[in-house]
C-alpha cells in the first residue's frame, strides 16, 4: 500500500459486525468463558483482552495502524508523548547509566531527561549531535542517544543517518521523536532508529481534542549484547521484540499510564487525513516563512525549508516533501513580541502544535518557563522569539492576521 492509503487501511480488521470505523470499547474489562482462557491472557500465552490498563480492541487498532505507518514491528501507546518518552527510557535504562540528548530539546523532554538523576541516571546535552561529539561522549555506560528528528523550537535538523551508524558501531539504543515530522515526512526506522516516538496530541490526532503518545519499535537486535542484562530473558524468548515484549510486562503495565479508548478512536479518525493535512501545513509555513523574511521588522526567521537555514542542506536531504509546519522568528524585544501576540485575531495563543489551525506561543515565558537562561539559550529561545504551528487556513489569511500584527510594533 501506499503512504495515504496505508493512513486509512493499515492493519486494519474489519469489526464482526462489518463496521468500518473501530468502534470504542468503552469498557474497563472482558469476561471470558473460563478460568483457562483468562489465566491464557493474564500470562501472555493467549491472544486477548482482559483489563483497558493492559490492552484494549480500540487502542490496540490505533497501535497496529501506527505501527503500520512507521514501518514498525510493533507499537505501544500511553496516555501522552510525556508518558511515552518516559516509558521508553525507563524500560532501558538502569542505575549508573548514561543518556546523551540534543540541548534542543523540547522543553518538557529536556527537564524530564534532567530529573533522571533522582535515579541516578546521569545525562549528556550537546549543542550538537553529530559523528565527533558522540565519539567524544558516549562510554561503555552510554545506553542512548536520544534526539528530535527537528526541534522544538530549535528547528535543528538531526542528521539521522549518521547518527544511527555511530549507535550501531557502539551499540547505543537510538531513540527519536518525530512528532514534528510524522510518518509523512520520513520513517526514522528506515534510517536505523530502534524506536520512534510520537506525541499523538499534535499532528497524528491533528485537531487537538485528545492527549496520547506512541512508541513504535524498530525490532532491534542490540538488547542481545551484554550491554542490556536486563532484557537477557526477553531476548531469549522474544527476539527483536525483546524492547516491546518488556515494555509491555513491566512498566508499561505498572505504571498505568494507559492510552483511553476515546482517545485512540480519535488519533484514528484524524491519522486517516495525516497526508493530506501535512502537506498543506508544510506548504503554508514556508509561504509563512517567506512573508516574515521579507519584512524588514523581524529580526530573524527560523524555518529549515528557508535557503537561508543553516540547516537547509540536511532538510533537503531528509525531508523534500516539507519541512513541517513550525517556524520561529524574533522582533527584538520581549515587548514587541506579546504586542504582536495580542494583536493577532486569527491566530490563536496557547500551547500546542500540529493543530489544523494555526497556533502561537511564546515559549520563553509558557512551556520553557522553569528553565535556566543557559537552557533556553541552548534551546534556541530568547525572550524575544515566537513559535508560530501554522496550520492549513488559507494562506492569505494568515499572512493578513500577521500583517495587521506587524503594525503594532
Amino acid at each position: 500500500m501506499n503512504f495515504n492509503t496505508r493512513l486509512i487501511h493499515g492493519n486494519h480488521k474489519v469489526d464482526s459486525a462489518g463496521a468500518t470505523n473501530t468502534p470504542i470499547y468503552l469498557s474497563n474489562a472482558f469476561a471470558h468463558d473460563s478460568a483457562e482462557k483468562l489465566e491464557g491472557i493474564m500470562s501472555g500465552t493467549s491472544m486477548g483482552f482482559a483489563y483497558t490498563r493492559i490492552s484494549n480492541p480500540t487502542v490496540n487498532s490505533f497501535e497496529r495502524r501506527m505501527a503500520s505507518i512507521e514501518g514498525g514491528q510493533v507499537a505501544t501507546s500511553a496516555a501522552s508523548g510525556m508518558s511515552a518518552i518516559y516509558l521508553a527510557v525507563m524500560n532501558i535504562l538502569e542505575t549508573g547509566d548514561e543518556i546523551i540528548a540534543s540541548s534542543g530539546l523540547y522543553g518538557g523532554t529536556y527537564t524530564l531527561l534532567t530529573n533522571l538523576k533522582s535515579f541516578g541516571i546521569n545525562v549528556k546535552f550537546l549543542g550538537t549531535i553529530d559523528e565527533a561529539s558522540l565519539k567524544a561522549n558516549i562510554t561503555d555506560k552510554t545506553k542512548i542517544v536520544f534526539g528530535e528528528t527537528i526541534g522544538n523550537p530549535k528547528l535543528d535538523v538531526l542528521d539521522i543517518d549518521l547518527v544511527a551508524k555511530v549507535c550501531t558501531d557502539n551499540n547505543v539504543i537510538f531513540i527519536v521523536d518525530s512528532t514534528i515530522t510524522t510518518p509523512y515526512l520520513i520513517n526514522p526506522l528506515k534510517h536505523g532508529v530502534d524506536l520512534v516516538i510520537h506525541s499523538t496530541s499534535k499532528y497524528i490526532n491533528g485537531t487537538s481534542n485528545s492527549i496520547g503518545g506512541i512508541i513504535v519499535d524498530g525490532g532491534s537486535s542490540k538488547y542481545k549484547s551484554d550491554k542490556f542484562k536486563n532484557f537477557k530473558d526477553y531476548t531469549k524468548k522474544f527476539g527483536k521484540l525483546a524492547f516491546t515484549a518488556k515494555l509491555k510486562a513491566t512498566i508499561g503495565k505498572d505504571l498505568g499510564a494507559a492510552l483511553s479508548p476515546l482517545s485512540a478512536f480519535l488519533n484514528l479518525t484524524g491519522v486517516e487525513t495525516l497526508g493530506l493535512r501535512m502537506c498543506q501545513h508544510c506548504k503554508n509555513a514556508k509561504a509563512v516563512a517567506e512573508f516574515l523574511e521579507s519584512n524588514e521588522k523581524i529580526v530573524s526567521v527560523n524555518y529549515p525549508g528557508l535557503k537561508s537555514s543553516k540547516y537547509y542542506g540536511i532538510a533537503q536531504k531528509y525531508y523534500k516533501d516539507g519541512a513541517s509546519g513550525i517556524l520561529t522568528f524574533r522582533l527584538g524585544s520581549k515587548e514587541n513580541a506579546f504586542k504582536f501576540v495580542n494583536e493577532l485575531k486569527l491566530v490563536k495563543n496557547l500551547t500546542n502544535i500540529g493543530d489544523t489551525k494555526t497556533i502561537i506561543i511564546h515559549p520563553s515565558s509558557t512551556i520553557c518557563v522553569t528553565n535556566t537562561e543557559e537552557e533556553k539559550e541552548n534551546m534556541g529561545v530568547y525572550d524575544d522569539l515566537l513559535r508560530l504551528s501554522v496550520g492549513i487556513e488559507d494562506v492569505e489569511d494568515i499572512i493578513n492576521d500577521i500583517k495587521g500584527a506587524i503594525k503594532v510594533i
